[in-house]
């Protein structure tokens, strides 16, 4: 089942508390603050992630089995842990990044 999570969006706008994710080279910013978990996501020029996920919004969606969420799905970025509670991948879906993040027990 699919649980609408957050809407993400690329901007190269500084935004107001951005937290730096090390590993991706970017910045997150706004999701807590959002009533609609909007998350703008300033991505340095030097990261590595898929020009797709530079350019383009993604939709996140929570799952309950991620493994099993992305199987058999056209991977984007492999399973990762941006935070402790939880783990995320991306896939391409139709010419669109999705992202499906599950809650760590």
């Amino acid at each position: 089942m699919l649980k609408y999570h957050h809407l993400g969006i690329p901007t190269n706008d500084k935004k107001p508390n951005e937290t730096y994710l090390e590993e991706f080279k970017m910045y997150v910013s706004g999701f807590d603050e959002s009533e609609y978990k909007i998350e703008w996501m300033r991505i340095l020029p030097e990261s590595d992630l898929p020009e797709i996920v530079k350019d383009i919004p993604h939709i996140a969606f929570e799952v309950e089995d991620l493994e099993l969420a992305i199987k058999d799905k056209k991977l984007l970025i492999k399973p990762n842990k941006p935070s402790p509670e939880f783990i995320v991948a991306f896939i391409e879906e139709n010419g669109a990044p999705i992202e499906f993040i599950q809650k760590i027990k």
